[in-house]
């Protein structure tokens, strides 16, 4: 059953999430450079991605031309192979030791040659480039081949695709193969490309544990317009997904002589958690670094179980303990330590030492006086943007200190807020004591990247996870003993199995759930295993050995960061002959790139590594740089037409609209609230300004929530928050919902048999988010508040006056005096169409 996702196409019952890719490839002068194919296949078996980029060029000049290949590739991939065929003959890309290709490398760059092939390009993104010399009317074919096992973030996998192709193509076409044995329980895409004319292009068809999505646009569909040969193809393509689960040991599922154990039960309670935040409040905190730190922890504040326990240390040049002691997550302290957060001030040096102690003493207090209760999780939350310069500045000294302090009793998470902070010291930090680093940039969605981290851990299900195997099943097992294992996340352990190990591999997986040791057992047939993994065309075979060999080298280089000098060398040894054995482009390894004679010799492709304080820059590629929120120019009208707050079609009329004006409002206000539609949209309007400064609507099929304000729209999704800036185009396909966004910034939230609602932010005079309403027959007789009462027996009363432009309109009730008067129509974006309504002020 194949299913065009159109704006129709909101029935579907999918939702995906799995896997990260970006695409920029070939680009050259115009009508020169001609590329006539790009494919790209990514096959996802039980979560391996292996994606396949191919394009085809032609030099259509009459002289010699430079053709680029450029592709975004995610950070956690690993390049396997690139190979280019020019004239017949193939040129490829042969994986070496690092230090081995590192002669190569600095004679090119002694040549003044641009001999470094990977670079970082975004958050999650890092960009692959080769050029090569294409002789009148040759063709070459660029091919670029990645590996990486995605991970279940928030409940959820992602594949991220970014297509540029900066050109139109011939013949330009995605798929995506899912094969998930457990059985895919839900599937979704977004694009920020896609609309209406494209919506035909995409199609997907799934059943229980297949999924195949495929994107395959005409050139027609691809142009901008008629008249202009440009193309529209140009952003990012998401699809996101999640497998079935149960309350049981997992799902172990074997091909080829190896086996991998994905571990995710639900309908676990969640444990409680004695959580210290550890805040960084020097002077270069200063300004927005604070404010959204400031509007973070509010939220996180709100997120807190009441059965949770917690305190702030904050500092500067010194650390300041907010209480003397944890303090239970009740409604009082949660009211006080809101506005202990919300007056943070930052100004002073950076004392990461006495602050990381006083939290570690803090924890040990409340042991020794019994304070934490039995079955609980106690975590530390380090949040600094910048180096040591007070106290102990000696970062090595000061992993050593937190290290002894916490003694292996405590886990420790480290946010590095931007760049002037060493990612490496805050890696090996959060590692020697059983947590995770992670980097926050800086952007306007700052404070919903640290509650989303906080999302992460907020949920901890169970400690000292261990799995265990017979003796005469297998061998040479990744690691399989976690300290703790969060909701939304997933335990992943592979291995192989021994060659005479018999037919039924059983497992047991063995942890604390609060107060009690759990274990769950589970078994899976090798040789029913082995036969569904053989058939299929749509995976990728020998993956699950490819699997394997992934996740112990990416688990064998986290060990490095924080092992002794003599065991690095053991470990890197390790990672170092897997990488070279499946030719995977590692930070231990390097593909060199060899091109034909006369042209640059050879290229050097390295994995960039995220450490120090310069392991990430933005790089402007085309239109793939970051953007900064549009700043259109508003045209200017007169000052006595503004626009309304809201416009109204009313019910039973095809042409007339109520336009209504706020003139009395205290805090958020319910403006529709429908509960047959499972629909409620709340906002806050300001009156000095007569503007909503956020609007916000909530869906109870999909779960969903969207806030509107005028710097982006919000987007949150069991527990998963997501940014769009205005006028970025969008295209989300939900089971029974479609999400757009145009390039006039109006956003559309559509669902079947439901009153469709547009956002946007109005720049015109009378500026601030607006809320459009379409299909409002769908109201049902239970709707009511601020702005749905209108649609609940409204009644105009005649005309007691001889004036035509005064009414009477009577709502449940209340009369309100309407006159009919010129207002700005913002529907459609600025500058708005002036015209003529019924206008009543609430």
């Amino acid at each position: 059953m194949k299913t065009p996702a159109s704006a129709h196409a909101c029935g579907i019952v999918l939702v995906l999430l799995s896997l990260l890719a970006a695409l920029q490839t070939t680009s050259a002068q115009k009508n020169d450079i001609d590329i006539y194919s790009l494919t790209v296949d990514s096959k996802v078996s039980s979560r391996f991605a292996r994606t396949v980029v191919t394009s085809r060029v032609v030099n259509r000049a009459d002289s010699a031309q430079e053709a680029v290949f450029q592709m975004e590739l995610p950070k956690k991939a690993f390049i396997t192979n690139f190979s280019m065929i020019i004239d017949g003959v193939t040129y490829p890309g042969n994986i070496k030791e690092k230090d081995a290709a590192q002669e190569q490398y600095s004679a090119a760059v002694a040549r003044g040659e641009s001999a470094g092939l990977v670079k970082t390009t975004g958050r999650k993104m890092e960009q692959f480039q080769v050029s090569v010399s294409v002789a009148p009317a040759a063709k070459v074919t660029f091919e670029l081949v990645y590996e990486e096992l995605l991970k279940r973030h928030l409940g959820v996998y992602e594949l991220l695709l970014k297509v540029r192709p900066q050109q139109l193509v011939k013949h330009l076409q995605m798929d995506i193969h899912i094969f998930e044995p457990q059985g895919i329980s839900f599937l979704e895409t977004e694009s920020t490309f896609m609309t209406s004319a494209l919506a035909n292009a995409l199609t997907t068809s799934q059943n229980q544990t297949k999924a195949h999505i495929r994107f395959k646009p005409t050139i027609s569909q691809q142009q901008k317009s008629a008249e202009q040969q440009d193309t529209v193809v140009d952003g990012s393509f998401i699809v996101r997904y999640d497998v079935n689960r149960t309350l049981s040991g997992g799902s172990i599922q074997i091909e080829n002589g190896y086996f991998v154990h994905y571990f995710a039960p639900v309908g676990l309670p969640t444990m409680p958690k004695n959580v210290i935040f550890v805040i960084d409040k020097s002077g270069s905190m200063m300004g927005k670094k604070i404010q959204q730190t400031r509007e973070a922890l509010i939220k996180i504040l709100d997120d807190l179980s009441p059965k949770d326990q917690f305190n702030f240390i904050s500092f500067n040049g010194k650390a300041t303990q907010w209480k003397p002691s944890l303090v239970q997550a009740s409604a009082d302290n949660v009211k006080e330590a809101r506005d202990y957060a919300t007056n943070i001030q930052a100004h002073g040096g950076t004392n990461i030492n006495d602050a990381m102690l006083m939290a570690t003493q803090l924890l040990e207090k409340a042991n020794r006086e019994e304070q934490l209760p039995a079955g609980s999780i106690p975590l530390i939350i380090l949040l600094t943007d910048g180096d040591p310069t007070v106290g102990v500045t000696n970062p090595t000294r000061i992993q050593k200190n937190v290290q002894d302090a916490i003694g292996g009793q405590y886990s420790l998470f480290c946010l590095g807020f931007g760049f002037d902070v060493s990612y490496a010291f805050l890696e090996k930090l959060a590692l020697d004591n059983g947590g995770l680093a992670r980097r926050i940039y800086e952007d306007s969605d700052s404070a919903l990247q640290l509650q989303d981290f906080y999302q992460e851990v907020a949920n901890p299900l169970m400690t000292a996870v261990t799995f265990e195997y017979p003796s005469n099943s297998v061998e040479e097992v990744t690691q399989n003993n976690f300290r703790l294992f969060f909701k939304g996340s997933e335990v992943v352990v592979a291995g192989k199995l021994q060659g005479q190990s018999p037919d039924v591999l059983s497992a047991k997986v063995h942890g604390q759930q609060s107060m009690q040791n759990i274990t769950f057992q589970t078994e899976s047939s090798v040789t029913e295993q082995e036969e569904e993994f053989r058939s299929p065309k749509y995976i990728f075979h020998g993956f699950m050995e490819r699997l394997w060999a992934y996740l112990t080298i990416q688990q064998l280089l986290e060990q490095m960061v924080s092992a002794s000098d003599a065991d690095k060398q053991v470990l890197k040894t390790q990672a170092l002959g897997l990488s070279l054995n499946y030719s995977f482009v590692t930070p231990l390894t390097s593909m060199v790139v060899t091109k034909p004679e006369g042209q640059e010799q050879s290229q050097v492709a390295e994995k960039p590594v995220e450490n120090g304080h310069a392991g990430f820059r933005f790089h402007s590629l085309g239109h793939g740089g970051p953007r900064l929120l549009e700043t259109d120019p508003i045209a200017r009208l007169p000052d006595i037409t503004q626009a309304p707050a809201v416009i109204l079609p009313l019910p039973g009329q095809n042409t007339d609209r109520l336009c209504v004006d706020i003139k009395h409002s205290e805090g958020p206000m319910n403006l529709f609230s429908d509960p047959d539609q499972g629909i409620e949209v709340t906002g806050q309007y300001e009156k000095k300004r007569a503007q909503f400064s956020w609007i916000q609507v909530t869906f109870k099929k999909p779960q969903l929530q969207v806030h509107a304000s005028p710097e982006h729209v919000v987007v949150t999704r069991d527990r998963r928050n997501t940014a769009y800036r205005w006028k970025e185009t969008l295209f989300s396909v939900m089971p029974n919902f479609l999400m757009t966004m145009d390039k006039a910034g109006v956003l559309m939230l559509r669902s079947q048999d439901k009153v469709t609602i547009g956002l946007l932010y109005w720049k015109g005079p009378g500026q601030g988010v607006r809320l459009l309403l379409q299909d409002t027959d769908h109201f049902s007789s239970h709707v009511n508040g601020t702005f749905g009462q209108f649609y609940q027996g409204v009644l105009w009363l005649p005309s007691a006056a001889a004036d035509d432009s005064k009414r009477t309109l009577m709502v449940q009730g209340h009369n309100y005096p309407a006159t009919r008067e010129p207002k700005l129509d913002y529907q459609d974006g600025t500058p708005g169409i002036e015209f003529s309504c019924w206008s009543v002020k609430l």
